[in-house]
């Protein structure tokens, strides 16, 4: 009766061709225009996973209490001294914050008015005494430039302690800092370079540390969630604001952006520029293959609008269904266009196949859908329950795509025997002139049957040594290896995460009160896996009273100093240069009879300058002297500094640790490398023992990556239950069934074996694989059992064999085309959907002919084939 009702399908579709196309050429416009109004992309990959896991319900809960702490853009700010990295992160904050429609709120760790006031009291006693030692010992040089903030008064004041040198009353060695300083920005600005003076280094007597070169900003984006790059608009501002204030590599300061925002962001760059060169490989490849496979560009036209016009129905569908897509469900395309295309492959094949035996257009295609329609419609159907057994899943980003494709899977069917008959109708393709078969695999057919016996046990073996490597097979959860490391904001977070001080993957714990987070630091701190643990109560230095004592004097001694007015009239460049050459005549002097590098490079350098025509003065005074009035203004302040406790924290501060109801956050953060997957299992379990409610970074990321593997292996046994159910009740024999499902079943447990061999490991790029060896591999199989079933011997040299194996190349070329993407998630996919689809095919073609074996006799419950069989 099905079989039947499939030719009458067909063959009234191909009388009613123009009323079928005009029917379907205006529901597809009428569908598209709907997808181009209505269908929108969510690209919050917070959304992937259901919030209804115990572990999203816990970073649901964090984040509703301290939203500022997800979705954040961090600026990184490198300078070549302390000074300009200051300046720039000072000037950008500003900036910045006069742009409240772009951006929510914006921090500056370490930096603002309170740690500008007390930032000398996060020091060290030790560290303290020392600065203090050398702002003290700089007290004349101080003194002169406060007065007269110029080349004449810096160069009048060396001159000064020249001459006490030449009075033996202090050693040359104690200027050496200093005349070094000098000299090397002298050296600079003779060579073009455009690096000012490091007065924080200069008056500190300490060489700063390469975190020290380094400033943050953290910014909580507006984000556009409907656009592929949410964050495009606010990066854009961040980066031309820095230009704008000459925060660029020409002038010693680079400004870099990384976090979630411009991870995400340029992963998207790095996808669609990967899928463009992808794009035009697959075109061109699988316009070849579908030629070799159906040698007519009539048939080619036909197969790529039917498949075209399903792509648009599904979109609708998708649409329809779940509306906005998310970053996996937008993936149906891809699935649904390399298994759409294998159905109408194999349709035109056997169109072929029978226009060869019959040169009637009518007639060959109504024996098409004889032969065809019952196993394309279980292969659909079998397709379509597979997609579906993602639906129960807490991986909604799966689920959805399931979802999508499954009823792809349907559309692409009831196509392929409704517009394409239609369309064939209308293009009228010239007969077949030689058999569609390969006619050369007569010899392999008889081999794969007389040697049988031995090809199952080598299967049989094969499935089990796979199954034993089976449990190796790692999932690797962490997302920056899938992030192309050539983009600036993965380069970026590689350098952090590399850097123990800056380390920006932590754990975050909400804790009742200020009190409770204090208690329950202590043990936490005392963990092995763990580095440091901050909450509210750790920006209320230590040992305050002794440094409070420090600055108090410093003050009373540098305070007279730093009160001196400026003096009123600015020195004329004449004064400046015999400020300079008086300088380079006492250096003279001591160098002949005192040497000492540093003071021979400055005489040397000081002499090119006098030297130079014009002599560069201007440069020379900007770069020694900039920022010089800004630092000593910092000095005051934070000679300033007062006691600190909790209560006088400035508010942004206490916004951060403390919520309106009261409840405190505690943030612990990993010692060891976190890029190591067991380092950060053991750090997440260490802090969950001690806070079962924790969340962050390095307990989500694992966490997801369980949820995805469970998602998978719970809808890989519902697909292969559901489908081994359809099969046994649509083939009635439990042996045809095990028939489908074992080439398949071995295709995936070699596949498994492969990737255990070669290190390969399963990601959330690359899983996305498995629905797609699931969908083809379960058709392949189908039309194989089912020509056998009908008594069709000789199964390679059918034209069966030809449509499956150009079906399976044009899908993994059309796939395995994405390994050329330079996104390592994207290639990596891309290369495990090519080695599917080998092992799909391997076992389709030569496996499971061999488990078939000879064709049976006859079978009076299943409907025998026209009289080809």
């Amino acid at each position: 009766m099905m079989t039947d009702a499939f030719a009458r399908l067909v063959d009234a579709c191909r009388r009613q061709k123009v009323l079928v196309i005009a029917l379907y050429a205006l529901t597809t416009v009428l569908l598209g225009t709907y997808v181009a109004m209505h269908m929108s992309i969510n690209t919050d990959t917070n959304d992937l996973i259901s919030a209804h896991t115990p572990w999203r319900q816990r970073e649901l809960a964090f984040v509703s209490v301290f939203p500022d702490t997800v979705g954040r853009t961090v600026v990184v700010i490198d300078a070549a001294t302390p000074d300009a990295a200051d300046d720039a992160v000072r000037a950008l904050y500003e900036r910045l914050s006069a742009e409240p429609a772009l951006f929510k709120s914006i921090q500056r760790p370490g930096g603002g008015p309170f740690f500008e006031r007390n930032g000398m009291l996060f020091l060290s006693v030790a560290e303290l005494s020392d600065i203090a030692k050398q702002l003290i010992d700089a007290q004349p040089l101080l003194g002169t430039l406060t007065n007269d903030p110029s080349l004449r008064g810096l160069f009048g004041s060396l001159n000064l302690a020249l001459e006490g040198v030449a009075r033996k009353e202090i050693e040359l060695a104690s200027l050496d800092r200093a005349l070094g300083a000098v000299a090397d920005l002298v050296d600079g600005v003779l060579a073009g370079q455009k690096r000012p003076m490091s007065w924080q280094n200069l008056l500190t007597g300490h060489t700063p540390r390469p975190e020290e070169l380094r400033r943050f900003l953290i910014v909580k984006p507006v984000l556009d969630y409907a656009a592929l790059k949410p964050g495009a608009q606010s990066s854009a501002a961040i980066r031309a604001a820095a230009r704008d204030l000459g925060l660029t590599p020409e002038n010693g300061v680079r400004v870099r952006l990384t976090g979630s925002v411009p991870l995400s962001d340029d992963e998207f760059a790095s996808v669609s520029e990967g899928m463009g060169r992808a794009l035009i490989a697959c075109v061109l490849l699988v316009s070849l293959i579908l030629f070799a496979a159906l040698r007519s560009a009539r048939l080619i036209a036909v197969v790529l609008v039917t498949t075209a016009v399903g792509l648009v129905w599904t979109a609708a569908f998708a649409t329809a269904a779940v509306g906005a897509l998310n970053l996996i469900s937008v993936g149906f395309a891809v699935l649904f266009v390399g298994i759409a295309v294998d159905f109408a492959i194999q349709f035109c094949t056997r169109y072929r196949d029978e226009r060869y035996r019959h040169d009637d257009l009518g007639v060959a295609l109504r024996r098409t859908a004889a032969t065809m329609g019952g196993p394309l419609g279980l292969a659909a159907t079998a397709a379509a329950l597979g997609f579906f057994s993602f639906l129960p899943t807490d991986y909604t980003g799966l689920s959805e795509l399931g979802l999508i494709s499954g009823g792809g899977m349907l559309i692409a069917f009831v196509l392929n025997l409704t517009l394409l008959p239609a369309l064939l109708g209308l293009v009228r393709p010239r007969g077949e002139l030689a058999p569609i078969g390969f006619a050369w695999a007569a010899g392999l057919d008889r081999f794969l049957l007389e040697k049988r016996a031995a090809i199952r046990i080598a299967a049989l073996l094969a499935g089990l040594a796979s199954l034993a490597l089976l449990p190796q097979l790692r999932f690797d959860f962490d997302p920056l290896k899938l992030k192309n490391p050539n983009t600036e904001s993965a380069s970026t977070m590689f350098e952090l995460i590399a850097d123990p001080d800056n380390q920006p993957l932590s754990i975050d714990i909400l804790s009742p009160s200020l009190a409770d987070a204090e208690a329950l630091a202590k043990p936490l701190d005392a963990l092995p896996e763990v580095k440091r643990v901050l909450t509210l109560a750790s920006f209320v230095p230590k040992d305050q009273d002794e440094k409070l004592r420090i600055i108090e004097d410093v003050a009373m001694l540098l305070g007279p100093t730093l009160a001196l007015p400026p003096v009123e009239t600015k020195p004329t460049e004449r004064e400046n240069l015999d400020a300079i050459a008086e300088c380079a005549k006492r250096l003279k002097a001591l160098n002949a009879s005192e040497p000492s590098p540093a003071a021979q490079r400055l005489e040397a350098a000081l002499d090119r300058i006098l030297a130079a025509q014009p002599p560069p003065i201007v440069a020379l005074g900007t770069l020694l002297l900039a920022g010089f009035e800004r630092r000593i203004d910092a000095l005051r302040t934070a000679l300033e500094a007062g006691p600190v406790t909790i209560e006088n924290l400035p508010d942004d501060l206490k916004h951060d640790w403390i919520a309106p109801d009261g409840r405190a956050r505690v943030e612990v953060f990993p010692k060891g490398n976190v890029r190591d997957n067991t380092q950060v299992r053991a750090f997440a379990r260490a802090v969950q023992a001690i806070a079962p409610d924790a969340t962050g970074a390095p307990i989500t990321i694992p966490a997801s990556g369980d949820t995805v593997v469970a998602a998978f292996k719970w809808a890989g046994a519902t697909a292969l239950v559901t489908i081994a159910v359809l099969l046994a009740i649509l083939l009635r024999r439990i042996r045809d069934v095990l028939l489908v499902l074992a080439p398949l079943i071995l295709a995936a447990l070699l596949t498994a074996a492969t990737m255990v061999a070669t290190g390969l490991a399963l990601n959330f790029a690359n899983i996305i694989a498995l629905p797609l060896l699931l969908g083809v591999g379960v058709a392949f199989d189908i039309y194989f059992v089912a020509h056998w079933r009908a008594g069709v011997a000789g199964p390679l040299q059918s034209s069966l064999a030809r449509a499956v194996l150009f079906s399976g190349l044009t899908t993994g070329v059309a796939f395995g085309s994405l390994a050329l993407s330079s996104h390592p998630g994207t290639a990596g996919m891309g290369a495990l959907l090519a080695l599917m689809l080998f092992y799909t095919l391997l076992c389709t073609l030569l496996v499971l002919p061999a488990l078939l074996g000879p064709v049976p006799a006859g079978d009076p419950g299943t409907a025998r084939p026209d009289d080809r069989a």
